[in-house]
Formats: structure tokens, sequence, C-alpha cells
């Protein structure tokens, strides 16, 4: 028997199949909670390398993955061959290939540091070598990054969603933590990425979690707000029926006590409760206790409904430079492609309501997760790679990096006056008239929805899902003149804090937020936390 493994590297967590390779058949399907470095985020991911070293982080990633692959019930003897996709940032980590590149964007930014940019083409390289626990001789197989932060994950969703053959304007969207997107006029394809923040994947939400069992994915309107709680096979599920605006369950459902917490999608669909409901006002939520409850003690709070339209605010301005660039209306685009977990349980009508998609969309498709299907693919058909290198190469010519785009910058701005001050629409229209920017339709009528499966990863295998909690490592030390007060532990909203009866700070990397967050070094009164003091323990 000879087996295959295929990975999804993400910036959220690592999933992975078990092939057996004589027919193709997922055997089994492994996931991580979450990633194992500090932070829900390529910034902080990055920021650690730079800190730490690429081994460092390399290292952490690998004694993970090495974990997730333990999990998939194979011989791991019996491995032929591996294949992986993600973003550039992950495999290169995975990989343990330099990211100074990646840190530093800009030609003239690499030469003030002397740094030396990375190939990241599809290649065949040894499994053993990266560190994987598989034989000699296992073929790790490696799809092509298109350019910089667009990275193999793209392409899969390019490829895997069958955007790249639709023959009418249309656009496609990875729904997740880096929100990368394409836009296909005629043969002309247009790629960029908005760094959407964690909100996507139920990360930095007080009761956030992952798409996985328990998770609360949707809510659904019947006169009052239905829970969906995914099952055990990843399958929404009927939950509790609430009334938001009086704050009571109306009627339980069968998923009661089931939910554990809350993912990207349900907080999307939380987002449009709000607003259908009149419950969201100038940045709060105006509910007696400024929380929307839904089932078994998960809530969202009006910073969780702040996140979730900073983030769709990032994807809307990403989608508006795209169509700007190429010199498109969004009249002229119906078509939207929606890739991700989160694009695969979000409901797409309400997803397009609150702004996730552009308004004029009258087609949409929702696929799972391309990434590790594209990898699956891979291993089936190793030749597929030179196809894939032969894309990547054609569309490099317009990537747009959103960062410093003049565009991009006038529309987010925009979006965060809408979310913290409730500019009006019409103020939002004016003020990017004076630009020279088109105006921002309103949806209308309803668009016609194909959700193609029925959850993110479709074949879980005959073996069923494994979720792996126990990976990352700890980060220690003490400072001199800590008091010992305990601050720093009661600010961290992880949870991943902790300081010892000798004044030693521990923090696990994989509950901290990073440099997203650095509310333990902000809250200290002695001012003598320093974050980027403590050292690793593997």
């Amino acid at each position: 028997m000879s087996y295959g493994i295929s990975l999804d590297i993400g910036t959220s967590g690592t999933r992975g199949h078990a092939v057996d390779l004589s027919n193709g058949k997922i055997l089994s399907t492994a996931v991580t909670e979450c990633h194992p470095l500090p932070g829900a985020n390529i910034m902080d991911h990055l920021t650690f390398c730079i800190n730490f070293g690429t081994d460092i982080a390399h290292k952490i990633l690998m004694d993970t993955v090495n974990k997730l692959i333990a999990q998939l019930g194979v011989d791991l003897n019996q491995v032929e061959k591996v294949s992986i996709c993600g973003n550039p940032i992950q495999l290169s980590l995975f990989q343990g290939i330099p990211v100074d590149d990646l840190a530093f964007a800009g030609e003239n930014a690499h030469k003030a540091r002397g740094i030396q940019e990375q190939k990241r083409d599809a290649g065949v390289f040894s499994a053993v070598d990266v560190g994987l626990n598989v034989k000699d001789g296992c073929e790790l197989y490696v799809p092509p990054s298109i350019r910089h932060e667009i990275g193999a994950d793209a392409l899969a969703m390019m490829y895997k969603s069958g955007f790249l053959e639709e023959k009418e304007n249309c656009m496609v969207t990875d729904y997740g933590t880096n929100a990368e997107m394409a836009l296909k006029i005629g043969d002309d394809i247009y790629t960029g990425s908005a760094a959407a923040g964690p909100a996507m994947e139920g990360q930095s939400i007080q009761c956030g979690m992952l798409a996985g069992p328990g998770a609360i994915s949707d809510l659904e309107y019947d006169f009052k707000w239905i829970c969906k709680v995914l099952d055990d096979d990843i399958i929404p599920q009927d939950g509790d029926k609430v009334d938001f605006g009086l704050d009571i369950i109306e009627e339980y459902g069968p998923m009661r006590g089931k939910a554990k917490g809350i993912t990207g999608t349900g907080v999307i669909a939380a987002v449009s409760a709000a607003m259908d409901d009149h419950l969201w006002r100038k940045g709060k939520l105006q509910t007696s206790d400024g929380k929307l409850h839904l089932q078994d003690g998960v809530f969202i709070d009006s910073k969780d409904i702040s996140e979730a339209l900073k983030a769709i605010g990032a994807m809307r301005a990403g989608h508006f430079t795209l169509l700007e660039h190429a010199g498109i209306k969004f009249e002229e685009l119906g078509i939207m492609y929606m890739a991700g977990a989160s694009g695969t349980y979000v409901d797409a009508v309400k997803a397009r309501d609150v702004g996730l998609l552009p308004p004029s969309c009258h087609t949409i498709y929702q696929y799972g997760n391309t990434s590790l299907a594209m990898a699956t693919d891979i291993l089936k058909n190793p030749e597929l790679l030179d196809e894939l290198q032969g894309i990547a190469n054609g569309i490099r010519a317009n990537h747009i990096m959103f960062a410093g785009d003049k565009i991009f910058e006038q529309i987010y701005m925009q979006e965060l006056a809408v979310c913290d001050e409730g500019m009006s629409m019409e103020m939002y229209n004016r003020n990017n008239a004076m630009v020279g920017i088109q105006e921002l339709p309103k949806p209308r009528g309803r668009p016609k929805v194909h959700r193609m499966v029925q959850r993110d990863i479709p074949d879980l295998g005959e073996r069923g899902l494994t979720i792996l909690h126990d990976i990352g490592t700890v980060l220690k030390g003490k400072m001199d003149g800590c008091t010992g007060c305990g601050k720093c532990q009661k600010e961290c909203p992880e949870q991943a804090l902790t300081v010892g009866a000798d004044k030693e700070i521990s923090v696990l990397t994989k509950n901290c937020l990073g440099t997203a967050c650095f509310r333990c070094q902000f809250v200290c009164p002695e001012k003598v936390y320093k974050y980027d003091n403590l050292k690793l323990t593997i």
C-alpha cells in the first residue's frame, strides 16, 4: 500500500488529507485549530520570523505539521508523495525559505537591506529534507506562487472554481485572513490581496473559532433568528431560535447545548442581523448590554461587529481597486466565485448585502477549500505542476499591490468612517466622486446562488475528521522591575499569558495575537514589560 498526503498550510491553520495513491481515494482528514506561531495574520507571522529567525519559525511549523500527519492514521513509512498549497509566506516557512523579501516589499527596500529575492516557482523536493517525518525518497510537490503575497492558494481558487474558463466578466475571492482576489475581464486577469484580518476566520472574536463541530456558522431568518450550528460532519444544523431585540430564546433547536463558539461566517450573519434589526448605530450595538446573545453562552459584542466591518471594508476596498484599475464599472460585473471556509458557509445573499461581494453580482458560486483540493489533485497528477506554472506566468503582469495604492487607501478610509462614525453611503459616494472614483451601487434583486459543496472540505474520507489541539510552543521571560501585579495576564484577550510565582511570564504562541495586540505590554504599570524580550522554548 502506498499513500500520499496533501496539505493546505494556511494562516489560520493547517489541513491535511491522507490519500490512497492506488485509486486516489481520500482516507482521512486532520486539521489544526489555529496556527502555531503568535498572531492571526500574515504580518504577525512575518514579524515573528524577523525577530526570532526563519529557522525557528520553520521548526515550530514543522513540529505542528508532523503532529498533524501523525493523526491521519496511515503508516508514514509508506507515504510516497506529499503535496502542499498555501500563500507564499506559509509555504516559505514550510520549506525553510527566507521571508525577508516578502516582509520588505519593493526593489529599493531590498537593495537597502541587501535582501535577495527568492524563487517560488513550482518544483519537486525531498520531503525529508524539509523536516517531514516520512521515509527517505518521499517526494514533496510545491505549486508556484503568482507574485509576492499572491501565492499558490490564489492560483487554486482560480483553477478549482472554474473562474479561468468563465467567458463573462467575473471575480473570485478566497474569504480568509488575507483575502486573495482576482478579476477576469476577457483574457486579462487582475490580482490583489487585502489584509482582511482574522475576523473572517472567527479569530480575534471573543467567542470565535475556526469552522468545525460546534461552530455557529449562520443565522437563518424565520420571523426570528435561528442559529445554524455545525455538526460532527461539519454540516449546518438548526440550533435555538433567538429574538435579539428582546434578548430571549424563543425556541430550543436540535443543536441545543452543542454550540462552542462562532466562526467567521456566523459573525457575518450577526452583522447582517444587527443591521436588519436596526441594532447597530455609530459603532455600537443598541441592546441592553451591548451584545447579541446567540445560544449556549455564545455572543457577539460591539468590538466583534467592528472587527468584522473592518474586514468587510478591506475586502470591498480590494474589489473596488481591481475594478478601477481594470476600468470596469460595478454594473459590468455580474458573476462571483467564493472560496475558502467562509466562502462556503456564509449566506451569500447576506454577504452581498453587507459588502463582502460586489453589489452588482447576480450569479454566485460557492466553493470549499480550493487550496487543499488542488494539493490533492497534484498528488493524483504531478504533471499538473507544469500547467499551474504556465498559468502563474501568464497572470503576473496585472498584479496590484494594495499597500500604497491610492484607490485602496481612499476606499478603506471611507469604510472606516462608515464603521466607526456611521457615515452615510450618500456621503461615501460623494467623497469618492471628488477623487474620480465610481459610485457604489445598492444591491438589487436576489442573486442566483450555486452552493457547489456542503462543507469547505467536501470529502473527509472514510476515517473522518481529527482536530489537533496540541500545537505551538511557549515564550518565556523575566522583566527587570516587574512587580508581579498580574495586570498583563488579566489584560490578555486570549488567555495566552500567565505570570508565575517567580514573576516569570509565559505566553502560549498558538493563542497569542502577537504584534496585532500587545495589550500585555501597553498595560504594564511599571513600563518594564517588553514582548520582544521573551525567549522561545521548544
